[in-house]
């Protein structure tokens, strides 16, 4: 469409630059001859009034001396009675253009070799008409003609490329939309949810782009309700049979127990089994957009409050730091909610009853960390547990807790630790990065240092006590 659309404005402009410029040309063509025939009539003309009051040769010389033109100018004078006939000057006119002027006793133009010349009939005092010749070169008629053919040449080729380029603004202005437009089809057809197309070029593409745009984010919307049924799924069985499992522990020996047991482990095999599948059948996305996000303080209160219950009832102390104000960061609210829920239920999973745990919120000038620490025995290998927070999906485990708690940390620029808390068992730490850089290396695990040289802002592991 592009080069379509340069050839034919290349066409057009050609053509109007040809129909105007020939034209312009022969109109200069003849004002150049014009002005040289206008130069010979008014050398012609200062002869006139010497001619009409003498014949004599040598003031006619005189004359014709004065006027400058003696080399291209001659003077044509019959005879009458007992005058002889006087001719001046270099003849170049026939003998019968030269009679034909001064029997009309009109001016006229004839070609000579090298020319043209203008006869001019004029009066004298005896009745006579005398002819006065004066030559007009080429190069006289045609001066300043090649200036102008260039001056108009060369405005006919700036038109041309003026035009050519606005033809090829206007071109990239309509084809650049229709681009980005096949080129966010391809990147949404290849899973790049967050292809969005620019709204903007001619009426006809913006309005593509904004249906495109509002088909995607109904894409994107449609995919967020299957992950948030799926993170559903997690809260709403896996929470259940952890309280199942550890109410059938406390059911003592005996074949009913024994039968609770086996249908609780079953039913949680089955459980990881349909999460395990909904999360290889999920599709990736990309990260939520400026302005996306939740507050973090608001999510762990709500979800402390929902573990708390059980907390109780096992006899384990929680403490909860850093939710008294809004902690915004950019994650989605039903992600940060799933990556607590996997952390939190790991607590109650390995540990055993009455083991206090808590969860800690920093808040950063530009990452947000959020701490779960407990008193449990700890993790002797946190590399391998990472390991299989990547999916070894071994027996009771999905691999999608801290799998889940990875990507999300990854999503920001962010990664995940874990280490040993203060409280003496293990510390997974979540760093959200807030404005979507690399993650700070940190020389010593837990210490947060600001980009400003000296300036130590926190240590988050300070010992803390629990209530």
């Amino acid at each position: 469409m592009r080069w379509a659309l340069v050839k034919v404005c290349l066409a057009v402009t050609t053509m109007v630059v040809v129909a105007f410029a020939v034209p312009l040309g022969l109109v200069i063509r003849e004002m150049a001859r014009d002005r040289a025939f206008s130069n010979a009539e008014r050398e012609a003309a200062a002869v006139a009034p010497a001619l009409s009051i003498t014949t004599d040769r040598d003031q006619l010389e005189r004359v014709v001396a004065s006027a400058g033109s003696d080399a291209g100018m001659a003077v044509h004078i019959p005879a009458s009675g007992d005058t002889d006939a006087v001719d001046l000057g270099r003849q170049r006119a026939a003998d019968g253009d030269i009679a034909t002027v001064r029997r009309l006793g009109r001016a006229s133009t004839s070609e000579v070799p090298g020319g043209s010349t203008l006869l001019q009939p004029v009066a004298l005092s005896t009745g006579e008409i005398a002819v006065v010749e004066v030559y007009v070169p080429e190069a006289e008629v045609t001066n300043g003609l090649a200036t102008a053919w260039a001056v108009l040449a060369g405005v006919g080729v700036a038109l041309i490329v003026g035009s050519v380029a606005v033809a090829d603004r206007l071109g990239v202005r309509m084809v650049r939309p229709a681009q980005r437009l096949v080129e966010g089809a391809h990147e949404l057809g290849d899973g790049k949810l967050g292809a969005r197309v620019p709204e903007e070029g001619p009426t006809e593409l913006r309005l593509a782009a904004v249906a495109f745009n509002s088909m995607a984010d109904q894409v994107v919307q449609l995919l967020a309700n299957e992950r948030e049924l799926a993170a559903d799924l997690s809260h709403r069985l896996r929470t259940p049979l952890t309280v199942l499992r550890l109410n059938a522990a406390s059911l003592g020996e005996g074949p009913a127990a024994d039968q609770t047991r086996a249908a609780v482990a079953q039913l949680e095999r089955e459980v990881d089994t349909i999460i395990r599948t909904a999360r290889e059948a999920k599709p990736q996305t990309v990260a939520a957009g400026p302005g996306a996000g939740c507050d973090a303080a608001e999510v762990v209160r709500e979800r402390m409050a929902f573990w708390s219950a059980l907390a109780e009832d096992e006899g384990r102390k929680v403490r909860v730091a850093g939710v008294d104000r809004p902690v915004r960061i950019p994650v989605a609210r039903a992600d940060l909610a799933a990556a607590l829920d996997a952390l939190l239920g790991n607590v109650f999973r390995h540990t055993a009853e009455g083991t206090a745990f808590a969860v800690d919120v920093h808040n950063g000038e530009d990452a947000v960390i959020v701490l779960v620490s407990d008193a449990g025995p700890g993790i002797s290998d946190p590399e391998a547990a990472m390991a299989r927070g990547r999916g070894s999906g071994s027996d009771g485990s999905t691999g999608l807790g801290l799998d889940i708690v990875r990507r999300l940390a990854e999503s920001t620029g962010g990664d995940v630790r874990i280490g040993s808390s203060v409280l003496g068992g293990t510390e997974v730490r979540i760093w959200i990065q807030l404005d979507g850089r690399a993650p700070i290396r940190r020389g010593h695990r837990g210490a947060v240092r600001r980009r400003r040289p000296g300036r130590l802002v926190s240590t988050f592991n300070r010992p803390r006590s629990l209530p």
